[in-house]
């Protein structure tokens, strides 16, 4: 029996919003679209949810499936906790990875800011692994988690998206 190892990306930013309001943005399709690769999420919020995050309408011109990212909601604590599995479905090789898990942490700081930590566990030798390290960047494929959270971080502390590269 062989052992799969793991690697664990771990993210932590901090937003001057309240832990209600970054949920939000993670979880509904409203916030979904103003950040990241624009494309709208649906969670079904209860264990054994479903989780879809779709593509947006530039990245669909291009050929891209209508679904970027489906997976499972494996634990949901509003506002301060959520569990899912994550599978990339843009790339038949990165569809046929075993799906990862990703955790999101909100914890209610001083001074209106909430600390949002997220956790990626995935396979040693995952494309997404790669791909959510920000290490297909210079590809096209955006700056992974980063780029991700950035953007969540600009537009609930300015109302404005983030632009940059990945933007349709």
């Amino acid at each position: 029996m062989t052992e799969t190892m793991t690697v664990v990306q771990v993210q932590r930013i901090y937003i001057k919003a309240t832990p209600e309001r970054v949920w939000e943005a993670i979880t509904t399709p409203e916030w979904s679209r103003r950040y990241g690769f624009s494309g709208a999420v649906e969670y079904e919020l209860r264990a054994g949810g479903r989780f879809v995050g779709y593509t947006n309408e530039g990245a669909r011109a291009m050929g891209a499936p209508n679904v970027a990212i489906d997976g499972e909601v494996l634990e949901a604590d509003p506002p301060r906790r959520l569990v899912q599995t994550w599978r990339v479905l843009m790339d038949p090789s990165m569809a046929a990875e075993a799906p990862s898990r990703v955790t999101w942490e909100l914890e209610e700081r001083p001074g209106g800011m909430t600390r949002l930590t997220v956790t990626h566990e995935l396979p040693e030798d995952s494309a997404v692994a790669v791909m959510m390290a920000g290490g297909m960047e210079d590809m096209g494929a955006g700056g992974g988690w980063s780029w991700i959270l950035s953007g969540l971080k600009t537009v609930l502390e300015t109302g404005q998206p983030m632009e940059g590269p990945s933007e349709p």
